[in-house]
């Protein structure tokens, strides 16, 4: 598996500002969690939960800060960029992903993490 390929291709798929592109990187029934919160399922559900985060930063750009695995689990670092929509202030976010791959080098099942109070106080 080159998992450094399958982390490439997610950052250009949430730079594309496609959410589908996004949830393609997911399997048909695959999933995410944001911050321990409800899952996401499916790959409608992770385009819907792209879909948010690119309404609330438009042209966000996201940065892959690292990535590692073992076997099929694997964690993706990343930092995402951009201006709140709403605000109209910098955004400068950091946090993780733990993945859990198929077979198929398709996500199956990922955790997401980041400061949701830092987030917050950036927003205004």
């Amino acid at each position: 598996m080159d998992i450094a390929a399958i982390a490439a291709g997610y950052t250009a798929a949430w730079n594309s500002s496609r959410p589908e592109a996004v949830a393609s990187f997911y399997a048909v029934d695959g999933s995410i969690s944001i911050n321990g919160g409800p899952l996401w399922q499916g790959r409608a559900g992770v385009a819907e939960m792209a879909a948010g985060f690119l309404a609330d930063i438009p042209g966000m750009v996201l940065r892959c800060d690292g990535v590692r695995a073992a076997g099929l689990t694997a964690i993706y670092l990343w930092t995402f960029s951009g201006t709140h929509a709403a605000s109209g202030r910098p955004v400068s976010v950091a946090g993780w992903e733990a993945w859990e791959l198929n077979d198929a080098e398709q996500i199956s099942a990922s955790r997401g993490w980041f400061d949701a109070e830092d987030y917050a106080r950036q927003t205004g």
